[in-house]
């Protein structure tokens, strides 16, 4: 539990160790909750759990294998479509699971997905049905920093498809940091008849939230003002969804309160996305809530962690979308650092600064930071790291 948080963005710490330590806690509670997993699961930093348990194993051992048992209720293997099966008739049988996966891999099984967002729209319709507990998927080794592996592991093409099911129950999580990591995970435990895909870094990624704020946006529709990066009157309204996009988002404020000190900025972090909405299935966002965290009129920039075509097909059903500019990712991939990874689909705070800049008229700022652009991709190619820190 995190109280306070005095100093916002300045700590760094890792979402996917967040949600490896209580996920082993909740495992040492829950005699029949299981981890399906493929061959990931050190690599995505969720570790902890070989605390609580060894991996499920019935072949003869060898002195190399690590710890294993035929008791184990971690299941690995290299085969997404394999897990997901097991993971349903372990949910259908009433007991909890999670099952993690590298985001561009978790595509492979989107079919069985669909299937069971089929069977659980169905089940709602019979009253001998019980409730059953959450498919819970862990999205790790994101489209943002995939650096070695490159383009080839970079898609978040499941939130798009998840989040125009019409059937209701599916929900998309974007924890902005470990604290938020670790309130979603408890969400998803809590969370019966829905699919919850929630996606996280498994890297040191800053602290913006104590755990009260982490969990009340699920309470207030899947969004929150951070009070510390926003103005009262603001002339701008800044959002994202995903805990590297937010960075950036307030990065791009930092960027802005400089060079236009006269004008005003609010930051609205989304948490929470379900079908057609801010907000997860069983509370989203209502209008009046949503005029009241983003004006009636003021410019919307936005970051997210998909297609950005997706969230602006929710954010227009709020409001117009002449007020709207939608960053996300392009479909721009390499083996390539961070920032440029940002910059290669006009997702970097200066591709953020530029939408201000030519709102406002400001052609000296525009060239101001396209230059910047431009010569952290002079010297990316040159040394192979960023001269802007992420």
């Amino acid at each position: 539990m995190i109280d306070v948080v005095d100093n916002p963005g300045k700590d760094k710490f890792s979402p996917a160790r967040s949600i490896g330590a209580i996920m082993a806690d909740y495992m040492s509670k829950h005699e029949d909750f299981y981890l399906f997993s493929p061959d990931e699961t050190t690599s995505n930093k969720l570790d902890a759990v070989y605390e609580v348990s060894e991996r499920a194993w019935n072949l003869p051992r060898q002195g190399f294998d690590l710890p294993e048992s035929t008791n184990g209720r971690i299941v690995e293997m290299l085969s997404e479509n394999a897990l997901f099966a097991c993971m349903v008739g372990h949910l259908v049988a009433g007991e909890p699971a999670v099952m993690t996966s590298y985001e561009a891999f978790f595509a492979i099984i989107t079919a069985q997905i669909l299937q069971h967002l089929k069977f659980l729209d169905q089940s709602a319709g019979v009253k001998w049905r019980p409730d059953y507990p959450a498919a819970n998927l862990l999205s790790t080794s994101t489209c943002w920093r995939q650096d070695h592996n490159g383009f080839t592991h970079q898609s978040p093409a499941l939130i798009s498809t998840l989040l125009s099911i019409p059937s209701n129950h599916a929900n998309c999580l974007f924890p902005v940091d470990d604290v938020a990591a670790e309130a979603s995970f408890i969400y998803m435990m809590r969370s019966t008849n829905v699919v919850n895909l929630t996606t996280f870094n498994k890297t040191d990624q800053p602290r913006w939230l104590d755990s009260h704020q982490a969990d009340d946006q699920f309470s207030q529709g899947g969004a929150s003002i951070f009070d510390f990066a926003s103005d009262d009157n603001p002339d701008y309204i800044f959002t994202a969804a995903g805990d590297i996009v937010s960075c950036e988002a307030l990065k791009a404020i930092e960027i802005l309160r400089k060079d236009l000190p006269e004008k005003k900025f609010r930051f609205v972090n989304i948490s929470a996305l379900s079908y057609e909405a801010i907000g997860a299935t069983e509370c989203k966002l209502s209008p009046s809530k949503f005029q009241e965290l983003f004006t009636s009129d003021k410019p919307i920039i936005a970051n997210f962690h998909g297609y950005p075509a997706t969230l602006r097909q929710i954010l227009s059903n709020y409001t117009d979308t002449k007020r709207l500019k939608v960053h996300g990712f392009l479909e721009k991939g390499s083996t390539t650092t961070p920032f440029e990874m940002l910059s290669m689909n006009r997702a970097s705070r200066y591709h953020l600064a530029i939408d201000v800049a030519k709102l406002e008229k400001r052609d000296d700022l525009v060239e101001k930071y396209e230059k910047v652009l431009a010569e952290n991709t002079r010297y990316t190619r040159e040394y192979g790291v960023d001269q802007i820190d992420v």
